[in-house]
């Protein structure tokens, strides 16, 4: 459950401490501890709410789980819930909590197997940057969090393209209306996770700026912009989608009209034929066809002429 916890200072790592003594740390007001949680249980989130003095509120929410992508303000203190999001042909949802004040950093990772060790070592790497103190990780951690989107949205459009290529195919109609329908189920999973998100990182770049976020608003701005980017795209897929399902729609009702003309002229055709044997069919004594000797060949001759000339018409209009 407990992937790394440490301290820093001017930009470095002091040393990794325990949990116990996250407290003794916290005094150096000029450093900051810097704790990762993975799938925690409640006993765990207890022990670093004592440690860290968190906002009752937060850590319910971060108990509960299933929390719709926010950023809270506790006094100097922020509670951000974002979603991690993997895609292997279905897209399934784990979930980030971040605490974040001046002297510390908890990340609290769910339902999801994604690690971000590699944050950690970013930080590690450039502490010119990790010298900002807290703010400068908790943009490291959303960042990375909203890096992973991108390829979903690549995957996304690839699996779109795929469907519009097939789209005009009447035999894959059916099956396109289908996974238009499951890709949309797809892409909303997607816009959840992101414009909530992108609402409220972008009141970190601008405004009253929280303390914590003052001196890294450049870099939150960049995730803003990230946010948008992935936030048009989906906007973009979602509109396609709804295009490609009318035309699969409409396809579908040309296909039917198509039917229903066809069927339409067979039935003319032979409703014709239906007529003069009819006609003929009729049993009066004085019929002069009857006693005709070419009068069989000639009636069938009419309806084959007649029942030809429709199946020309028909033809040349397009209805068969």
């Amino acid at each position: 459950m407990l992937i790394n916890c440490a301290s820093y200072k001017d930009g470095k790592k002091i040393a990794d401490i325990a949990i116990d003594d996250i407290s003794d740390h916290l005094k150096d007001k000029d450093a900051f501890v810097w704790v990762a949680l993975s799938d925690p249980a409640p006993d765990v989130i207890a022990k670093m709410q004592e440690e860290f003095s968190l906002h009752p509120l937060a850590v319910e929410d971060a108990l509960k789980g299933f929390q719709r992508p926010k950023i809270e303000e506790y006094g100097d203190s922020l509670f951000c819930v974002v979603q991690i999001l993997t895609f292997d042909e279905e897209i399934t949802v784990g979930e980030l909590n971040i605490f974040a004040a001046p002297h510390y950093v908890l990340s609290v990772r769910n339902r999801s197997g994604v690690k971000f060790m590699g944050v950690r070592e970013r930080c590690e790497n450039e502490p010119e940057l990790l010298r900002q103190g807290a703010g400068f990780v908790l943009y490291a951690l959303l960042d990375a969090v909203v890096d992973r989107y991108f390829p979903i949205i690549e995957m996304l459009e690839d699996e779109l393209e795929d469907i519009e290529e097939n789209i005009f195919e009447q035999s894959s109609t059916k099956s396109n209306i289908e996974r238009l329908f499951v890709l949309k189920r797809k892409v909303k999973l997607l816009k959840h996770a992101v414009a909530p998100l992108m609402e409220d990182v972008g009141k970190l770049t601008s405004g009253r700026v929280p303390a914590i976020c003052a001196n890294s608003t450049e870099y939150f701005r960049d995730v803003y912009d990230h946010l948008t980017r992935i936030n048009t795209a989906v906007d973009s897929i979602r509109d396609t989608i709804g295009t490609a399902l009318q035309v699969s729609i409409s396809a579908i009702s040309l296909e039917q009209s198509n039917v229903q003309k066809r069927l339409a002229s067979w039935a003319a055709i032979f409703g014709v034929a239906t007529a003069f044997a009819g006609i003929w069919g009729m049993n009066f004594e004085k019929m002069p066809e009857l006693k005709w000797e070419f009068g069989y060949p000639f009636a069938v001759g009419m309806i084959a002429l007649a029942c030809g000339i429709l199946y020309w018409r028909f033809k040349k209009s397009g209805w068969l």
